[in-house]
């Protein structure tokens, strides 16, 4: 370990002093020159309401309402005053880094990927300045209200502000770090210590934040200003008008939000069916719309009340979000990895003292905090729903529970151990729900004891995204991915070091080509896009129909896949499986983590299989399997099917240069259907049945009149459950399936009540469909509702449906209600 730095000797050679920041003459911040039209905003503020600010973001960063000497809170205080100790002791200031590990001196500065690292270091050299500062304002870290430490802080930022982030210097590198990571830690700073920074400083600081961030950046709307990006450059204009005492940036700070409000039909933001778009096709509630979520509920919760509170009529819009775009995409207190992207490589950092990976569950903790804080300002109705969510959530989460997660912050922590204990609170259970994304190619199929959810990818969705050296090998998770969990099992599915380990070929649900890809195919933020349009599906809020025609990542494979969502099972069709690529073509039924040392057993048609590491066979005739603890499966008609147990080694950093290069070994049972090597119109059926036991499972295969398949070609996929009223039916192509004919390829939904009624669902997926004549051979006595592209509806013998143009809505479903008898 490097020995204490001499304070003293420090700011005897960097002067310390204003004129070794160049400040010679300065004056105060809050006399600091800026622009007229500045000067005029700033007129009627006065200093107390600025320091009202600042008094609000120390306590939305340090907290409140917890006793620093209950648990566990006395824990995390006495952690982050050990963290606070070792950069303290560690620091060393010198030319190029003010920690020797972090090396921010870039020999040829430039925007390249070595670059992009240099960047990086000095935007974790401020983060580590950061936690100092905490530690020295929060009570019970062993460091509060540290003379030295403080000094040390404002030594740190003196010596980062003379040589490499300031007025004077040029940006290189990653541009987040210089736009939102290293300012927004550099004003939460400048926040908490504010009382100790001189005038000259806080100028000098504020010059360095308007340099890299001018009122520029958020004059238009496109770019890297949008969405999670917009929110994060509006909290550093807000956080520098607070820091410097300038009006004017809060308010052009506060209104460059506007534009995130409103809901979008291209790009990034969110989009009125729930989607959440960031890097123009990637899905990303559990990324940026996790951090846009946080960013707005801090800066909501800040300016409410003040001169410059956010009185936006399109902020409604983005509360209402909570409930369409971020609840459906958490389950039992995990956020879903398939709208995480990148996210899912980071697990463990080489340098995480708790050797806790980053996963789906600790991605929603912060996530939930964050609702609780927007749920302040939302309806007293919404905050009790949010309240009651949130709360079910922490409770039901047996794997990785948010209130022992050490790495989440205390803020965060005591928001979320307050509404725990809140006797006042009734969770609410998991809902009863079925939901289409058409905007982002996925569905979320919700059940009181379980829950699915399905990735795809099209001309307009990417198969993934790759970037900054993060997730090397997520290229088949845009091919069908089906994620499953149960209640009160497969909570770690994904969780227990699933992506450096799992084979990435055969993720759940996907149809793949063996051939060999290498590691960030499509290259450094491609993210590549299949050529097919139809991809998505329809829904009557309860039960599910979506589809996929799928094209390979850089190959020459493409296939047809539907999944119907039903009250116990998911029903997986697959046809027009077809390739030349020269390797195999895979369907993966499933594959399950079964940990370091897991032994589930692993029936095939009744007959227990071995258990053996290593163990794979090919059974022919296959009606149905099953894997205690998790599963039943079964395959209509009977299907050959291969089986693997597995033990599978790598290390996080095989998929993310970031990562720890430790290795890990995880356990894996595998079943999948064989279409051989290139395939020509090859298909698969079989039905999901999540947490089902070996008895069900088998019974639901003996009962052949359960299930009708009533096409599973490469022109149309349809299935009729009678028992439940349902029938779902994919049209690739226009044409007839059982009762139903389509006049254009959409996608179709009937289902029939015990009440004598019935609702029928119609999408367009490709969202090419001018006008859609649909017949139902089924007599019905009228309609009783229908929407507004619905321009004909003659009931009688038979049902005939005209459409207008549906190309125009995205994909969303098209709802008509009628009266059987």
């Amino acid at each position: 370990m490097t020995s204490p730095w001499s304070r003293r000797g420090f700011l005897a050679t960097t002067g310390g002093t204003a004129l070794a920041l160049g400040l010679a003459g300065t004056a105060p911040a809050s006399a600091a020159p800026v622009a007229e039209a500045a000067a005029a905003a700033d007129a009627p503020a006065a200093a107390e309401d600025f320091a009202a600010l600042r008094a609000k973001w120390r306590t939305l960063i340090l907290g409140e309402g917890f006793s620093p000497t209950a648990e566990p809170f006395r824990t995390k205080l006495a952690t982050l005053g050990t963290q606070a100790a070792d950069f303290r002791d560690t620091m060393a200031p010198a030319p190029g880094s003010l920690w020797p590990t972090l090396n921010y001196a870039d020999p040829k500065p430039d925007l390249d990927q070595e670059s992009y690292g240099y960047s990086q270091r000095m935007n974790d050299s401020f983060n580590r300045l950061s936690t100092m500062a905490q530690a020295y304002c929060q009570p019970g870290t062993g460091l509060t209200g540290d003379a030295a430490l403080k000094d040390a802080v404002i030594a740190g930022l003196d010596h980062l502000n003379a040589e490499v982030y300031s007025d004077s210097k040029a940006r290189f590198g990653n541009w987040w770090n210089f736009q939102i990571g290293s300012p927004q830690a550099l004003m939460d700073i400048a926040v908490l210590l504010h009382e100790h920074l001189s005038a000259e400083r806080i100028a000098a600081y504020c010059r360095a934040v308007d340099a890299y961030v001018p009122d520029s950046a958020v004059a238009s709307y496109t770019g890297t200003s949008t969405g999670a990006n917009r929110v994060d450059l509006c909290r550093v204009l807000i956080l520098r008008g607070v820091v410097g005492d300038s009006a004017a940036k809060i308010v052009t700070g506060r209104d460059a939000l506007s534009p995130v409000f409103p809901y979008v039909t291209t790009g990034d933001g969110f989009y009125a069916d729930g989607s959440f778009i960031q890097h123009t096709s990637i899905p990303y509630i559990g990324g940026y719309g996790a951090v846009l979520n946080d960013g707005l509920g801090r800066l909501f919760a800040l300016l409410r009340g003040s001169a410059w509170q956010v009185d936006d009529p399109g902020s409604q819009l983005f509360l209402d979000t909570i409930e369409k775009a971020i609840a459906p995409f958490v389950h039992n207190g995990l956020m879903m990895d398939n709208v995480s992207s990148r996210g899912i490589s980071r697990g463990l950092t080489a340098s995480d003292p708790f050797k806790l990976p980053q996963d789906d569950h600790t991605r929603a903790h912060g996530v939930m905090a964050s609702v609780l804080l927007l749920g302040q300002g939302a309806s007293p109705e919404e905050e009790a729903r949010w309240k009651a969510m949130v709360k079910g959530w922490l409770q039901r989460d047996y794997y990785g529970p948010a209130l022992k997660n050490p790495k989440l912050s205390l803020v965060n922590t005591a928001r979320l151990q307050a509404v725990f204990d809140d006797d006042t609170v009734k969770a609410s259970p998991e809902p009863v729900e079925h939901r289409v994304f058409h905007n982002m190619d996925r569905a979320t199929h919700r059940r009181r004891d379980w829950t699915a959810s399905v990735s795809m990818a099209s001309q307009r969705i990417a198969h993934y995204e790759f970037g900054n050296g993060e997730h090397a090998r997520g290229y088949h998770t845009g091919a069908g991915w089906l994620q499953w969990w149960g209640a009160d099992h497969g909570l770690e599915q994904y969780s227990d070091t699933y992506w450096p380990t799992v084979d990435p070929y055969r993720l759940p649900g996907t149809t793949v080509s063996r051939k060999p890809l290498p590691d960030g195919v499509g290259g450094n933020w491609g993210g590549p896009r299949p050529s097919p349009a139809w991809v998505g599906g329809t829904t009557d809020g309860e039960y599910g129909t979506a589809g996929q025609h799928l094209q390979g990542i850089t190959s020459t494979m493409y296939a047809k896949k539907s999944w119907f969502f039903l009250d116990d099972s998911v029903v997986c069709l697959g046809a027009g499986i077809t390739s030349a690529d020269g390797h195999t073509v895979e369907t993966t039924v499933d594959n399950r983590n079964l940990g370091a040392a897991g032994s589930a057993a692993l029936s095939i048609n009744g007959i227990r299989q071995p258990v053996e590491q290593g163990w794979t066979a090919t059974r022919a005739r296959t009606r149905w399997a099953h894997i205690a603890g998790h599963a039943g499966y079964v395959f209509p008609g009977g299907a050959e099917i291969g089986a693997l147990r597995e033990e599978r080694t790598g290390a996080w950093r095989d998929i993310n240069t970031g990562s720890s290069p430790e290795p890990f070994t995880r356990r894996y049972l595998t079943l999948w259907q064989d279409h051989g090597t290139d395939p020509q119109d090859a298909s698969y059926a079989y039905i999901l049945m999540p947490g089902a036991s070996e008895l069900r499972t088998a019974a639901r295969a003996l009962d052949g009149d359960w299930l009708e398949i009533l096409a599973n070609t490469a022109q149309q996929h349809g299935v009729r459950v009678a028992s439940r009223g349902f029938t779902g039916i994919n049209f690739w192509e226009p044409g007839t399936v059982g009762k139903v004919t389509a006049s254009a390829p959409v996608s179709v939904q009937i289902r029939e009540r015990w009440d004598g009624t019935a609702t029928i669902g119609v999408a367009d997926p490709s969202r090419t469909v001018t006008g859609l004549t649909l017949v139902w051979k089924r007599r019905v006595k009228s309609v009783t509702g229908k929407a507004p592209t619905v321009t004909g509806a003659t009931a009688g013998s038979s049902l005939t449906l005209t459409f207008g143009d549906l190309s125009g809505s995205y994909g969303a479903t098209h709802q008509v209600r009628v009266r059987l008898h």
